[in-house]
Parts: structure tokens; C-alpha cells; sequence
């Protein structure tokens, strides 16, 4: 299965030199998939075709804000929309959630809370997963339809299904501990000290990136996004 990478950052040099970019994380995620994958650095204004050009489609991470003025903002926005139309599945992390739910007609600001770094929990449906974050911005409003998979209580829309064939997360399951240790050491200075001292606290404790790599790559392949996997138990109402 031919999988679209719709690149919206680049991981910082000092990252990139152990873990590679974000579309490396994802082919790591997603080892013993049958996808290839074609790779559009959408960021420098990259983009494929059209909704056609793949199987399935997956939006990563960036350090920019989906409300930014960038050039490459609306164009991706349009593509968004396409890809919803012609029934393709797509699935978007941290910023591709957040500009998924913004192109569908979401809202998404910087949250008055503040950051969420490092290993946090997730409840979604019976199932408390860990996962690590790194974000500040979330989504805040939400299009009409949009189901409500999985949350806590820092982010109340943290794992959305935009009908059966679009699904996101806010935190980022390709993350393991050396990324997010060269978040620690490299891009923290905005964050407070306390919340950076957790997340290098946790950085020696499990998550639970394999189970939702599953979750995400079934998605690609065409199962229903707004099922919750049979070990999640249940669906979270809307």
C-alpha cells in the first residue's frame, strides 16, 4: 500500500543525526506494514498531485502552528479537504491533528494551560494509554460530526475521528525516549523547568507506542476510524 508522508516540519538537526526525520519515525511505526511510501516536504511547499497521488495519507508533527501565516497552510488545507471527499483514510499527528481539525472547520489555539512534554496518559475507551507529547497548541473547538475518541485532563480532544476513514492524535507514538531526550536537551527552553524535569523522569518508562501504531496503521488500511480497536473495549461517545 503506497502511504503519502505530508512532512509539515523537520525534526532539529540534533534529532535528525540519531532518529532520522519524521518520515523515518513513521516507517520505524509502522515495520511489517506492507506500505511504501512516498514523502512530500509539504513545509517547503511539496505537495503531490492530488488526493489520488496515494493509497492513504499520514500528516506529521511540526514546530509551527496550524494557524500561522505560512504559505504552505491553505494549499494544505485544501488537500485535507480533498483527501476527506475522495474517501481516502488519512491519520495526523500532534500538528497534523490540529490542522486536520482546522481544515474540517475546528479550531485550534495555544492553550492557556500550557506545554505538555514528555510521557503523559491518555484514557481511551477502558484503556489507559502512555504516550509522549511535546506540544503547547490544541485543538480547542471542534467540526461538526467529529467523535471523541480519547482525552485527559490536560487535553480534553486528544485522539479524534473525523468519520470512519480520518483519525489523529495529539501525542506522538512515533516518539521513543531518544527523541524526546534531544526535545529535553535541544528544544526546551521555553518550557518550564518542572514539566521538563517530568518528562526526564519518565524518559526509562514504557508506552504504548506499539498498540497504536496498530491502531493507526489499520486505519490506513481501512478499518473504521471511530471503532475503537477490540482491546480499547469501547467506544468514547461524541
Amino acid at each position: 500500500m503506497r502511504i503519502g508522508i505530508l512532512q509539515t516540519g523537520h525534526v532539529p538537526d540534533e534529532i535528525k543525526a540519531t532518529d532520522g526525520e519524521y518520515a523515518d519515525m513513521f516507517a520505524r511505526l509502522f515495520e511489517g506494514r506492507e506500505f511504501t511510501y512516498d514523502v512530500y516536504n509539504v513545509v517547503d511547499m511539496e505537495f503531490p498531485d492530488g488526493a489520488a497521488a496515494a493509497e492513504g495519507w499520514l500528516i506529521t508533527g511540526s514546530k509551527h502552528g496550524a494557524y500561522e501565516d505560512h504559505p504552505w497552510i491553505p494549499p494544505l488545507e485544501e488537500l485535507i479537504r480533498a483527501i476527506r471527499d475522495a474517501g481516502a483514510p488519512l491519520v495526523g499527528i500532534c500538528f497534523g491533528h490540529q490542522i486536520i481539525a482546522q481544515a474540517l472547520g475546528g479550531t485550534v489555539e495555544k492553550f492557556a494551560g500550557g506545554w505538555s512534554v514528555g510521557r503523559r496518559s491518555y484514557q481511551v475507551g477502558d484503556r489507559t494509554l502512555y504516550l509522549n507529547a511535546w506540544h503547547q497548541d490544541q485543538v480547542v473547538a471542534l467540526p461538526e460530526g467529529t467523535t471523541v475518541l480519547g482525552h485527559n485532563d490536560f487535553c480534553a480532544n486528544a485522539v479524534l475521528a473525523f468519520g470512519p476513514r480520518i483519525l489523529t492524535v495529539q501525542p506522538h507514538p512515533e516518539f521513543g525516549a531518544s527523541v524526546v531526550q534531544g526535545l529535553i536537551e535541544h528544544r526546551s527552553a521555553t518550557v518550564p523547568d518542572p514539566l521538563v524535569d517530568a518528562a526526564r523522569e519518565g524518559l526509562s518508562r514504557p508506552t504504548d507506542n506499539p498498540p497504536v501504531a496498530d491502531w493507526l496503521a489499520d486505519v490506513l488500511e481501512g478499518a473504521d476510524a471511530t471503532v475503537l480497536p477490540g482491546n480499547f473495549t469501547r467506544k468514547v461517545s461524541a
